[in-house]
């Protein structure tokens, strides 16, 4: 399957932003293909100390959801931080595959529906990260949201590949 920027412009979107929507589309692509078949074991090991693939797809989720909030113009809701906050706490070894695919999935969903919605003349518009009031613009914190999800994709697809060696399924 070719990656998605190779199969042309997501409809809806602006030509702006297809960049944004075909990194997100290869890391759904990515992370769903690379949790096929693996164990809450092997989600949730932590090889060599390495962050578990479990912690990869959680905080891609949630990052992609504040680095959008910000986007729009927003701060964190108390339910944000509580996310945040449970993202460095290891998860239990119940966690599965199709519950984490499932998560990402409407995280992607929800970033598309945003994507498809953020007009091109706003693109530009400043807009402040975190507590300390970083400066950004909406297209920094899209495309950062959208860079730092396929960089987590490319760790879970990597710890998959060692955990599938060091703990086969079964």
């Amino acid at each position: 399957m070719p990656e998605a920027w190779l199969n042309g412009p997501v409809g809806g979107i602006s030509p702006l932003l297809q960049p944004a929507a075909h990194g997100l589309l290869n890391a759904r692509q990515q992370i769903e293909k690379a949790l096929q078949g693996l164990s809450s074991a092997q989600l949730t090991a932590r090889p060599g100390g390495a962050a578990s693939i479990a912690y990869h797809v959680t905080h891609a989720i949630g990052s992609l959801d504040r680095l959008f909030t910000y986007a729009r113009g927003e701060g964190l809701s108390p339910a944000q931080q509580s996310a945040l906050a449970a993202e460095s706490v290891p998860l239990s070894d119940v966690v599965s595959p199709d519950s984490l695919v499932a998560g990402f999935d409407a995280a992607i969903a929800k970033a598309f529906e945003q994507l498809s919605n953020t007009g091109d003349a706003s693109l530009t518009e400043h807009r402040a990260v975190g507590r300390a009031g970083l400066p950004s613009t909406v297209i920094g914190l899209l495309f950062h949201g959208a860079e730092h999800t396929a960089r987590h994709a490319g760790q879970v697809v990597t710890t998959a590949l060692v955990v599938r060696q060091a703990l086969p399924a079964g």
